[in-house]
C-alpha cells in the first residue's frame, strides 16, 4: 500500500461543489471542528477536484481528502501523476487518489471514447506507473462496480471505492480481492427522514443514478429486478439507503464492516446545505 488509507467513517462532500469557494472552505473548517476526519470529493459537476482538494487541505489541519473518483478521461496519465504527487507532497498522508472510468455519457460529453473501459483503465494505470519517476504518490484506488474492475483494483492498486451498492456488494468485493486491499463503500443516509413515508422524497434523487446503465447492471447482479429499478421499489431503497436514525445507521455500518469494509463514506441524501450537515452529523460520528 502506498500510504495510510482512511479508516472509520468519512463524509461524501459533493454538496460542497454547489458552494462558492469561500463558503465551501468555511463549511470544511466547520466539518473538521465537528469531528469529521475524511471528506470525499467527486468529479462530475464542473468543479476541479484537485483545486478544491488543495483549498480544503490548506484550510484545515488534520482533514484527509479522498477523491472518489477522478475520471481518467479528464487528464492524461502524466497530468494525473503530476497533480496527485504535487498535492500529496504538499499535504503528506492527507490525500488519497481514486480513479474511475466514469460512465459512457459523461466520457463522451468530454469528447472521449468509452470503448473497453477495463482495458482503458489497465493501460492508464500502467502509464501512470511509468510516469511516476522519483515523485511521491498518494495511495491509489479504483472506483469499481463489476467483478473485472474489482479484480484489477485488487491487483494493481491499493483498493477500491464503491458507490450506489448494497452491503452484499461489499461482501462480494472482499471475497474477490482477499484480505489486504482497502475497501471503502459509500452508504446513503436519508437526511432527517425516518418513519412512515421516509423513502418518498428520495426517489427523484435515486433516479438520477438509476438512469445510468453501469449502476443498473450492477444492481441486477445483486438481486434487484427490472421492476425494482423501474419503480425505485422499497426493496431497492432499503438496499441502498438507511434512515438518519442512530440505531439503523449503526446496524448498517456494522453490516458493511462485517462484510469487509475498511472505511465507509456517508452520503447524506438529498444533498444538504452545510448547516444541515452539522445538525445531523452526530449520529454518524457515534457509529465509529
Amino acid at each position: 500500500m502506498s500510504g495510510a488509507m482512511p479508516a472509520g467513517v468519512g463524509l461524501w462532500a459533493g454538496f460542497l461543489d454547489r458552494m462558492r469557494p469561500s463558503e465551501a472552505i468555511s463549511a470544511v473548517r466547520d466539518l473538521e471542528k465537528a469531528g469529521i476526519t475524511t471528506i470525499w470529493l467527486q468529479e462530475y459537476s464542473g468543479v476541479d477536484p484537485f483545486v478544491r482538494a488543495t483549498l480544503y487541505l490548506q484550510a484545515t489541519d488534520r482533514l484527509t481528502v479522498a477523491l472518489g473518483v477522478a475520471t481518467i478521461h479528464a487528464r492524461d496519465p502524466e497530468a494525473m501523476v503530476a497533480a496527485a504527487a504535487t498535492l500529496y507532497e504538499a499535504f503528506p498522508a492527507r490525500f488519497a487518489l481514486g480513479l474511475g472510468a466514469s460512465h459512457r455519457h459523461l466520457a463522451e460529453r468530454r469528447g472521449a471514447s468509452y470503448h473497453k473501459p477495463l482495458t482503458a483503465m489497465r493501460e492508464y494505470l500502467a502509464a501512470m506507473d511509468t510516469a511516476v519517476g522519483s515523485r511521491t504518490m498518494p495511495p491509489r484506488f479504483l472506483g469499481a462496480l463489476g467483478p473485472k474492475m474489482i479484480e484489477l483494483a485488487g491487483a494493481a492498486t491499493d483498493g477500491l471505492h464503491t458507490y450506489f451498492c448494497p452491503v452484499t456488494h461489499t461482501a462480494a468485493a472482499r471475497a474477490a480481492v482477499g484480505t489486504a486491499p482497502w475497501i471503502a463503500p459509500s452508504q446513503m443516509v436519508a437526511l432527517g427522514n425516518s418513519g412512515t413515508g421516509w423513502t418518498d422524497e428520495l426517489r427523484h434523487y435515486l433516479g438520477l443514478c438509476l438512469a445510468m446503465p453501469n449502476y443498473q447492471q450492477n444492481l441486477r447482479r445483486f438481486g434487484l429486478s427490472d421492476l425494482d429499478l423501474a419503480q425505485t421499489s422499497d426493496t431497492l431503497v432499503d438496499a441502498l439507503v438507511v434512515p438518519d436514525e442512530p440505531t439503523a445507521l449503526r446496524t448498517r455500518l456494522g453490516a458493511h464492516r462485517a462484510a469487509g469494509a475498511d472505511h465507509i463514506s456517508l452520503q447524506l441524501v438529498p444533498p444538504p446545505s452545510s448547516a444541515r450537515v452539522l445538525d445531523r452529523i452526530a449520529a454518524g460520528l457515534e457509529t465509529r
